[in-house]
């Protein structure tokens, strides 16, 4: 979650700004709410989409695939800031589903992975951990684009992404990863 949240909470802002520059039509503010609804509502298919993927390919192949695409998003959107509004709308779609298409996938494996009796407890701790590191980037975000602009607001997100590649890579050599996804891991 750790750019998730925080993609939510500024994407609208920032397409906002973005739209001002290069209006393209339309009214920015306008364009702006219709953009950010499109890459917002795009995680659905995105968890949609993901689930189906995982379910053949494998969870940790999925994870690792959607927080690449949603890190590579987090690191270049803001390069497209006051770009041609549908070249910025195309990439927010693009990172509106990847970001949230890693999530349904997480509380699967912690469930297919905990002790029987403790998966309410570890899907708490998860949550309740996610939800916590989401404060600290959605609070960092506005305080990056005073100092820095736009042009890089988002590029530290995408250190959640690299940690969680990380971390899917190492569970995907366990031993135990043979439990996810009925053996694809």
């Amino acid at each position: 979650m750790w750019e998730l949240y925080a993609m939510w909470a500024w994407l609208g802002v920032f397409l906002a700004s973005s739209f001002e520059v290069n209006p393209g039509g339309p009214s920015a503010t306008v364009l702006a709410m219709a953009a950010t609804f499109s890459a917002i509502g795009a995680g659905a298919v995105g968890c949609w989409a993901g689930g189906i993927v995982a379910d053949r390919i494998g969870r940790t192949v999925l994870t690792i695939v959607a927080m690449t695409i949603s890190g590579v998003c987090a690191l270049t959107i803001g390069f497209f800031h006051g770009v041609e509004p549908w070249l910025v709308w195309a990439l927010a779609i693009i990172w509106g589903a990847s970001v949230v298409a890693d999530s349904p996938q997480f509380s699967a494996s912690v469930s297919e992975l905990s002790d029987p009796d403790l998966i309410g407890t570890m899907l708490t701790i998860q949550t309740s951990v996610g939800f916590l590191i989401t404060v600290v980037t959605i609070h960092l975000t506005p305080m990056i684009v005073d100092i820095v602009g736009w042009r890089f607001a988002f590029a530290y997100l995408a250190m959640g992404p690299a940690a969680g590649i990380y971390a899917m890579m190492k569970l995907r050599g366990r031993p135990e990863a043979i439990r996810l996804a009925n053996g694809n891991r």
